[in-house]
């Protein structure tokens, strides 16, 4: 009989063993992996059968997930969420919120263009709120930490990515940073994307479904052996398993249409904070650089 590894004991090492393993699991399993890192809250609080109707699986399967990680079942899992990443704050429930908003707005009659409006403002404040919650602020201040070490920042976004990824380069060239984006126009990404180097930094931006240009980009970068900087809806989409720093999106979807809101805010966000550090730091030098200038 084969020993049992022993489990994990807190919810961040749940995610680590889920991330170092995942491409080993089988498609059933991968399909559970991705909605306990994507819901956390919802394994913690959730009975099986209602995780097993989310997940679309048999509730065996969560068991049997469970059991992959040293888990005596699947209820020592939800003990390990409930212990470590409960918490009084908005992102708590956010996916039962959305989905129920989502189930009120789809049924309702529209009426006038006023209404569409309300329902796309109160739908994106919800995933804004939500990000400013669950954004891991280490993980952002280590985003804007590679675009400042990157010589060239190649930024990328394939069809609904895009408006995300061109805001970026438009931004990252205002402040002085170079920057390349990456727009495949012709069936050229690759070689758009030709030169970069070892101290240069690819920022993919891309959500389900994922784009096979911005895979192969990172493929192309991992290559190279380059930083990648992903910005994705799941830590276990294809650009977001090899990158460096993963920054997590998750969007609002109003009448079947996913907003972008919440994405061009932390674009936003990443362009700003990097041009305040960049303008620190070139003040903390700025006295060495006017002597210098004077014994010029």
């Amino acid at each position: 009989m084969a020993e049992r590894i022993p489990a994990p004991t807190t919810a961040d090492e749940m995610r680590a063993a889920i991330l170092a393993r995942y491409e080993s699991l089988s498609k059933r399993l991968q399909q559970i992996a991705r909605y306990v890192l994507d819901e956390p809250n919802a394994v913690a609080l959730e009975t099986l059968a209602v995780l097993a109707g989310r997940i679309g699986v048999q509730p065996s399967a969560i068991v049997r997930f469970a059991k992959t990680f040293g888990f005596e079942g699947a209820t020592q899992m939800q003990r390990v969420f409930r212990d470590g990443l409960l918490s009084a704050s908005a992102s708590l429930g956010y996916g039962d919120r959305i989905r129920e908003f989502g189930k009120s707005v789809d049924g309702r009659r529209v009426d006038n263009p006023g209404q569409v409006l309300d329902e796309f403002v109160e739908g994106n404040v919800m995933a804004l709120q939500n990000m400013g919650q669950a954004l891991d602020r280490a993980l952002l201040a280590q985003a804007v930490s590679l675009i400042q070490r990157a010589g060239t920042v190649y930024v990328a976004g394939f069809r609904r990515s895009y408006p995300v990824a061109a805001y970026i380069a438009y931004s990252l060239h205002q402040v002085d940073k170079r920057a390349v984006l990456i727009d495949s126009v012709g069936g050229m990404s690759q070689q758009q994307i030709h030169g970069i180097g070892r101290d240069d930094l690819l920022l993919v931006v891309s959500y389900h479904p994922y784009a096979e240009e911005a895979v192969h980009l990172v493929d192309a970068a991992v290559d190279a052996h380059c930083r990648i900087l992903a910005i994705s809806d799941s830590m276990v989409s294809p650009v977001a398993k090899p990158a460096d720093v993963v920054l997590q999106v998750r969007e609002a979807e109003i009448r079947k249409f996913r907003s972008l809101s919440s994405s061009m805010c932390l674009a936003q966000a990443l362009v700003i904070a990097y041009a305040f550090a960049t303008a620190t730091r070139g003040r903390g030098g700025g006295r060495a650089g006017a002597a210098r200038s004077r014994r010029k």
